[in-house]
């Protein structure tokens, strides 16, 4: 049967945190899209045996499709290289940490299924019947950065960085084949490029669950993330 989803989950030592959030994607899948899904993870070059855990799961799981980047590329890199291997029709990646559970892609395939190439799940977006857990502090950073893009590059978008996002196949595959950035800033160029192909971009609130043991520290490298927004806004008037 053809996959009429792909859940694309890029992985870098994530041997603690990704196992439990595949058992629920497994489970949440099986029930809603028996026989008609495929996880994709792709190892980012895990040095803490997570290649070993992967490789056993799928011996068991044949929705399971491992891919292994030999060593470290990026989050965008590894996001890339499973959403260009993608065989579903809805292409959603998410967080190895299961930050937003996977029951909130029924949300996202809604509002594709009502007319949006891409559907962007949000933490920014108050609503009454969502919940969201995050430290006072990342929360603070998150807003000011997402307000910071949407500012400098033009993005209609509040929650611009969250790892939960959805494509129709073909606005998906056109937007990753032409995507360059290779770290943590691949989510505003795919969002700028949808901009500039003229997709229809929903944002949607969905539960989200701060899960410790982040790789990232955008206070740490915020030079490097202001020279990466500098770098887009060139791109952007580049293209």
């Amino acid at each position: 049967m053809e996959a009429l989803i792909s859940l694309v989950i890029p992985a870098y030592d994530e041997a603690r945190r990704l196992p439990p959030f595949l058992k629920s994607v497994r489970e949440h899948f099986d029930r809603r899209y028996p026989g008609a899904y495929e996880v994709c993870v792709v190892d980012d070059g895990s040095r803490d045996g997570l290649a070993e855990i992967l490789d056993d799961l799928a011996t068991d799981w044949p929705e399971l499709v491992v891919m292994h980047h030999a060593e470290n590329r990026g989050k965008g890199a590894a996001v890339r290289t499973g959403m260009l291997a993608a065989r579903g029709e809805l292409l959603l990646f998410a967080d190895a940490d299961g930050a937003t559970p996977i029951d909130q892609e029924a949300k996202l395939a809604e509002a594709v299924t009502n007319g949006a190439d891409v559907a962007v799940g949000s933490r920014l977006i108050a609503n009454a019947e969502v919940h969201r857990r995050r430290s006072w502090s990342r929360g603070l950073i998150g807003r000011r950065f997402a307000g910071l893009a949407r500012w400098w590059l033009g993005i209609p978008v509040l929650d611009t960085q969250c790892g939960f996002k959805m494509f129709r196949r073909e606005p998906g595959r056109k937007l990753f084949s032409l995507a360059e950035e290779s770290g943590y800033l691949f989510d505003l160029e795919l969002l700028m490029l949808a901009g500039r192909f003229g997709y229809r971009v929903a944002e949607v609130p969905v539960n989200w669950t701060d899960v410790p043991g982040g790789h990232l520290s955008p206070t740490r490298e915020l030079h490097k993330v202001l020279l990466g927004l500098w770098r887009l806004r060139r791109k952007l008037g580049r293209r």
